[in-house]
């Protein structure tokens, strides 16, 4: 016979785990900060409408065979001539319906800053663990190189990168590869800040007694920096993450607006946006706002909650 009293601490046991996490400090700091509670709802909001745009989009914003032409121009809250469909927020001068394009756009702005902040944070953790573990010339040389990089804005740099991978890609095959020559170009620009973060974060751990005595157990210096010095050195560049997928998106937003980064075919927030200024002094405001808007709003909850993790991370600013 089973002891009934085992039944309710078995049950206690997932329960207490779930109860921990809830009162960590991180969690405690989270619920106690009305900003970081608005701006994760409004974060997670987009980025839920973003991965589920083929279900929740009213239209497929760029199939060519669901446009009406006379649909064009629709203004907010109103049906088309066409196809009688009602725009929540205008169409443009295709006939497409805005609120939909948000979605799709949204979805690649943020593919776009993610897999960016992905490649720099793998860059830079990479170079600034060698220059801090290795010291020497190998430190010098990357610093060196990571301080000419500081020295220029970011966006001249992806221009650069954007421009010289543009040169040797054949026309034909631009549009398919588009998307990773921004996330590379975007990337590039980045990976310094981690870089330099990690490099001094290594400089203090890696003389640490747990660092010499794996030395003295005869580990690998790759391992070291893998196994030991990598996860003591992730907390300030986990912040520095946070608030530059907002930069990314902001960036490839610039590039896209300014003509250089995505295509037509392949529409982000800054592709919707240089669509939409051309119509903006012949009164069809609604085509610029609605994505201006959102890049703001999803670039500003960000920005937010990498400003709260800083804080929330940092006893001296509690």
């Amino acid at each position: 016979m089973s002891d009934p009293a085992s039944k309710p601490q078995a049950s206690a046991a997932p329960m207490g785990a779930i109860g921990r996490a809830l009162d960590a400090d991180l969690w405690f700091w989270f619920r106690s900060s009305p900003v970081a509670i608005v701006s994760a709802f409004v974060a997670v909001t987009l980025i839920a409408a973003a991965l589920l745009a083929d279900v929740l989009a009213p239209q497929n914003a760029f199939d060519a065979a669901q446009l009406n032409l006379l649909d064009g121009f629709t203004p907010p809250m109103e049906r088309g001539m066409g196809s009688q469909m009602l725009f929540l927020m205008g169409s443009d001068d295709q006939g497409r319906d805005i609120f939909s394009a948000l979605f799709y756009g949204t979805r690649l702005s943020l593919l776009v800053g993610l897999a960016s902040v992905l490649f720099s944070l793998t860059m830079g953790i990479s170079l600034g663990l060698l220059a801090g573990y290795v010291g020497g010339r190998t430190e010098m040389f990357i610093m060196r190189v990571a301080d000419i990089q500081l020295s220029f804005p970011a966006i001249l740099i992806a221009l650069l990168i954007f421009g010289v991978a543009r040169s040797l890609i054949p026309p034909q095959q631009y549009e398919t590869a588009a998307v990773v020559v921004i996330i590379v170009a975007i990337g590039l620009s980045n990976w310094a800040q981690y870089a330099r973060t990690v490099r001094a974060s290594t400089l203090v751990e890696r003389n640490k007694e747990y660092v010499q005595a794996a030395r003295l157990m005869g580990i690998s210096g790759l391992a070291i920096m893998a196994r030991h010095v990598l996860p003591n050195v992730t907390g300030p560049v986990l912040v520095i993450a946070t608030i530059n997928l907002a930069l990314a998106i902001i960036e490839e937003a610039t590039l896209s607006f300014l003509g250089v980064g995505l295509p037509v075919t392949q529409p982000s927030l800054g592709t919707l946006i240089r669509s939409g200024q051309k119509f903006l002094l012949s009164g069809e405001w609604w085509i610029l706002f609605f994505p201006a808007l959102v890049l703001v709003l999803l670039a500003l909850a960000i920005n937010l909650l990498g400003d709260w993790l800083r804080d929330a991370l940092n006893p001296k600013l509690r």
